[in-house]
C-alpha cells in the first residue's frame, strides 16, 4: 500500500516554545522575571522613582546596586539610568524575525529533489 504525498505548504509543526521570551541566565530558565533588583523593568517608572529620592536615598539606592556613591546627584542618576537599562537588556531580548526570502530558497532547493 502507498502512502500519499503530503504538500510541504500543508505540513505544520509546533515545538511548545514561547517564541516572544528567549533565556539568557540560568536564573531566567528558573523563573527570574528581573524584578527583584528594581522592582519594575519601565524605564519611566524607575526614572520617576530616581526623581522622588532625595540625594542621600539615592546614594543609598546606588551602594545597594554595587555602585559607587559620588556627591553630585546628576552624575549618580545618569549611572543609575545606564546599570538598569543594562539590566533590562538581559530580559528583554529581540524577537527574532524570520527572513522569508532565505525560507522561499530553502523551499525552492528542497522541491529540486522530487
Amino acid at each position: 500500500m502507498k502512502k500519499k504525498a503530503t504538500n510541504i505548504n500543508e505540513l505544520s509543526q509546533t515545538h511548545g516554545k514561547v517564541e516572544e521570551y528567549q533565556a539568557r541566565t540560568l536564573d531566567q530558565i528558573w523563573g527570574d522575571t528581573g524584578m527583584s533588583k528594581y522592582k519594575t523593568l519601565e524605564e519611566d517608572k524607575y526614572m520617576d522613582y530616581l526623581s522622588d529620592m532625595n540625594k542621600s536615598d539615592l546614594q543609598t539606592h546606588a551602594s545597594k546596586l554595587g555602585l559607587i556613591p559620588v556627591d553630585d546627584r546628576e552624575t549618580l542618576t545618569k549611572r543609575l539610568i545606564k546599570e538598569f537599562r543594562k539590566h533590562v537588556s538581559n530580559y528583554r531580548v529581540p524577537k527574532k524575525e524570520i527572513n522569508t526570502t532565505s525560507n522561499q530558497k530553502a523551499l525552492r532547493i528542497l522541491s529540486e529533489g522530487r
